[in-house]
């Protein structure tokens, strides 16, 4: 192999993608000439090792300006004395435009609307060598013969540390701090320094330092905002009709449903008359809704036995002419202590829930029946 005299990266001159580019020769001569372009670095290599280094400017090659490398090599002084070595130029300007996203999304409950989310984060951030030696050390064994690292390639090494950092730290400001998803934006600046304070010592293990990092967007796909909309909608209607009126609507409404779906049991078992119980469950209690209206229904409607017709007194349970149930089973609300249709989903006094609340054994938080994770910490529910 032929002795280089002038040493010089060129190649990349108008391309800042670059990041390591390891000269095409090993053979050089004391007397050799050095050129290091503004913004790089050259650095000498020998056995795997870093040894000295260059900055911006023009050298001629002597045991004096490699006196590390000389050290090993034993090069007598004065002459051109040929020795082996190889080369790195390191690019030390900062890359600020590297974009990052997230591929799956972060799936997660909401802690104020309670529904599954699917989240997804995209943004930038900026790197730039800040320990040579360490990045050589690195790349050395993994870096192809005369050929250049760029910053794209190096970003792949990081993008699943990166990428997973920053999906667990979006979960953690949602869950613990009981933040929503819609709420989150106004979080977003300080997230990103959580984040880049995590991502930093991973990046410093490899002679690189995180310049800056942004979240530019924090969003989810339209159809989860259409649940979250429905809520917002019925908790709009809860407050401007009140309390108490809302729910006798939304009983109202469940009536209407049932009662028109003909075509199946709700509406079919009701039309027919089979079981009042079913009806009242149904309804949602029907019983208090009538105490609430305006004009009342008769008593003797309310009375009236649906099996034989015969109509009782006030307060009857029971038909006397049949033995037929009149009144509906009820049951005590938690809530405010009043009697409720058994089949009810809400108290018609107070509006509390009655449906059985599951209680997470990890973390003690109320969930819905029905719910399979828990919506406060992700634990499995119990059956």
């Amino acid at each position: 192999m032929a002795i280089i005299d002038r040493i010089k990266f060129d190649g990349m001159r108008n391309n800042n993608e670059w990041l390591v580019y390891r000269y095409p020769g090993e053979q050089f001569t004391t007397g050799s000439q050095l050129i290091v372009g503004e913004g790089q670095v050259a650095v000498f290599v020998r056995g795997g090792q870093a040894l000295d280094y260059f900055t911006a400017g023009t050298y001629t090659l002597s045991t004096s300006n490699i006196p590390l490398l000389h050290h090993i090599i034993n090069l007598p002084f004065g002459g051109k004395t040929p020795f082996t070595a190889e080369v790195y130029y390191i690019n030390k300007t900062s890359k600020l435009e590297i974009n990052w996203g997230t591929v799956d999304p972060i799936q997660l409950i909401d802690p104020k609307y309670h529904i599954k989310l699917r989240i997804r984060a995209f943004g930038q951030f900026g790197m730039k060598v800040d320990d040579y030696r360490v990045l050589l050390t690195e790349l050395i064994g993994s870096m192809p013969p005369y050929e250049a690292v760029n910053y794209k390639k190096m970003l792949n090494y990081f993008k699943g540390i990166l990428v997973m950092k920053t999906k667990s730290l979006i979960a953690q400001t949602i869950i613990n701090n009981k933040v929503s998803a819609l709420e989150i934006s106004a979080s977003i600046d300080e997230i990103s320094k959580f984040c880049k304070d995590e991502i930093s010592s991973e990046f410093e293990r490899f002679g690189l330092k995180v310049v800056n990092f942004y979240i530019q967007s924090i969003n989810f796909p339209d159809e989860d905002f259409a649940e979250i909309n429905k809520i917002l909608s019925e908790k709009a209607s809860f407050d401007i009709i009140g309390d108490q009126r809302y729910v006798t609507k939304r009983s109202f409404d469940t009536m209407e449903t049932a009662a028109g779906n003909e075509g199946g049991v709700a509406g079919t078992m009701v039309g027919t008359g089979v079981g009042l119980g079913v009806g009242f469950g149904v309804g949602g209690a029907v019983a208090g809704i009538a105490s609430n209206m305006t004009t009342a229904v008769p008593q003797q409607a309310r009375n009236k036995c649906s099996k034989c017709g015969k109509e009782n007194a006030d307060g009857v349970l029971f038909c006397g002419e049949c033995g037929n149930r009149i009144a509906p089973m009820t049951i005590k609300c938690a809530k405010c202590g009043e009697e409720v249709p058994e089949n009810s989903k809400f108290c018609v006094f107070c509006g509390a829930s009655m449906i059985e609340k599951l209680i997470c054994k990890n973390c003690g938080a109320e969930n819905e029946t029905g719910t399979k994770f828990c919506r406060e910490c992700g634990t499995k529910m119990e059956a």
